[in-house]
């Protein structure tokens, strides 16, 4: 085995053998007051668990809602819906560059039609569903809406979370489409349409695990995050919505790593970060703006297609991580995420491993556990410390847009992975299975293999929802959507949804925005 170094984070912060009373400052907060490091509820866990997910979706709708209807009878209580590559990307089945993706990361949703398929027999006013999707965000979520017309569920009933956090996708998962300045308008057109119409609606669920699993370290996923939640904010006001309207409605999405206690710091290091600056940076006064809410899903990227039952291990680890830093809400990964979709077993598996932590192992008894650990709150007051200077970096470009257009994220995170990736080759940092305690012969496990004969089946679906739908109606409501496109001062999210009940399809809509808004380019980083 090589000489492995240790004494550091896997973010590479350093660490010392042993933690004393000089390392913190004696603070003596308590759970759910402010800055809400220790928790933003005073009871935590005790008064209600978090809120069991799994991020799902393959094939077809039917499929998907098959499985959606087998994670709830087995203990799942929210839903999570995975889009496929082309829904994300906007464009539809039929599409030629669609070709050999459909249905293949998650659902392919073309139309009103799939996503009425998606939740047949499934009551959106007793369910909470998240939806992770970007650049067609608004789009994805009319469908919602369409759905909830359609079972005559009011919008101020619908609970759950859209992810659309274009920003990030700039930063590290490249999913965009419009430039950054009509991307952002589409963001806060369907924050200000939520805030009057989908009250309950969480309209942005600002996201760090993208950024994390780009390469990022655990300071450079919390100070990224934060500072495109301040972005969000500053458009907003902008836009002449105040704070305490929409703020109590945006939400957060981290990634939760291998490395157990940093991960724990970084929880905590974010609620105090954005309880400070809502309050005294942005004036808010409601309480609600002040806590930070967050989902958290455990790391994709540390799952390995080696060994991969050794992946139930680890996503044991990062789920328990998670629920020490005081998450809202968890997704599991499945031991063959490193190979393909989950099977049924494997995502029951990683479902079961969450409901283990909450109902065997006691850490739900008592709130933050860790609260007043030496290492613990040295960890979390170095990584705020760490967000804090990266915040006054991105200040020196003018902000997030132009840090984005100069580089300044996409290369911070390049040069981080590619550290993480030397020590891995050198032998610095061990990687179960991959670099050290390895096996010839490995057995393969089954995974999920999607038919090919269902890609032509979607294909001919969006064909037959063009052939059936009321030809003139979807044409005026293309055409709205782009007149409206050419106005500033228009919020889209009325057009769009008139659009997506004449049945034009996600393709045609964006189609009719990028005449408008052109796609954009990004520049090169070296």
């Amino acid at each position: 085995m090589a000489s492995v170094e240790f004494g550091r984070t896997i973010s590479g912060l350093p660490v010392k053998p042993v933690y004393t009373a000089d390392d913190v400052d004696g603070r003596r907060e308590l759970p759910g007051e402010y800055p809400y490091t220790r928790g933003i509820h005073a009871s935590g866990y005790r008064g209600r668990l978090w809120t069991m997910r799994q991020f799902s979706g393959f094939a077809t709708a039917e499929q998907t809602n098959q499985r959606y209807k087998y994670l709830l009878a087995n203990g799942q209580t929210g839903l999570s819906v995975a889009f496929d590559m082309p829904t994300l990307m906007g464009q539809d089945s039929d599409a030629p560059t669609s070709r050999g993706e459909i249905g293949h990361c998650g659902v392919a949703v073309d139309s009103l039609a799939d996503m009425e398929r998606l939740f047949e027999g499934i009551p959106l006013d007793r369910v909470s569903t998240s939806m992770t999707i970007n650049s067609p965000a608004a789009i994805l979520l009319c469908m919602y809406l369409g759905v909830a017309e359609k079972q005559g569920v009011p919008f101020s009933r619908l609970n759950g979370t859209l992810q659309n956090d274009i920003l990030k996708e700039f930063i590290a998962q490249k999913e965009y489409i419009f430039p950054p300045g009509p991307s952002m308008r589409l963001v806060v057109d369907s924050v200000e349409f939520c805030t009057r119409e989908v009250p309950r609606w969480n309209t942005i669920s600002i996201s760090g695990y993208h950024i994390r699993e780009a390469g990022a370290t655990a300071a450079q996923e919390l100070a990224f995050t934060l500072a495109d939640g301040f972005a969000y904010v500053d458009a907003c006001i902008e836009r002449g919505l105040k704070v305490d309207e929409f703020a109590p409605r945006f939400s957060f999405f981290f990634d939760a790593h291998i490395d157990f206690f940093e991960e724990i710091a970084k929880f905590r290091a974010a609620r105090r970060i954005w309880a400070r600056h809502l309050r005294e940076r942005y004036g808010a006064r409601d309480e609600r703006s002040w806590k930070l809410r967050f989902h958290t899903q455990t790391a994709g990227v540390s799952l390995t297609a080696q060994q991969p039952e050794v992946n139930v291990a680890r996503t044991a680890i990062e789920a328990l991580a998670a629920v020490l830093g005081g998450t809202q809400s968890l997704h599991t990964n499945a031991m063959d995420e490193a190979l393909a979709l989950p099977t049924d077993r494997a995502a029951r598996i990683a479902l079961r491993t969450q409901q283990v932590i909450a109902y065997e192992t006691g850490v739900v008894n008592t709130v933050d556990p860790l609260g007043g650990s030496y290492f613990v709150e040295s960890l979390t007051d170095r990584l705020e410390e760490e967000a804090e200077a990266y915040f006054e970096r991105i200040e020196a470009y003018g902000g997030v847009i132009p840090a984005i257009e100069a580089g300044f994220f996409q290369k911070e995170i390049a040069d981080a992975a590619f550290r993480h990736q030397q020590e891995l080759e050198q032998g610095r940092r061990i990687m179960v299975g991959v670099n050290e305690f390895t096996q010839g012969n490995e057995e393969e496990i089954e995974i999920l293999r999607i038919p090919l004969e269902l890609e032509q089946e979607q294909v001919e679906r969006v064909r037959e929802v063009r052939r059936r739908r009321d030809a003139a109606r979807a044409s005026r409501a293309l055409d709205q959507v782009r007149k409206a496109a050419t106005d500033p001062k228009e919020n889209l999210m009325p057009h769009i949804l008139e659009a997506v009940r004449a049945y034009c399809t996600e393709g045609e809509i964006m189609g009719a925005m990028e005449e408008v808004f052109g796609r954009y380019t990004e520049r090169a980083v070296i």
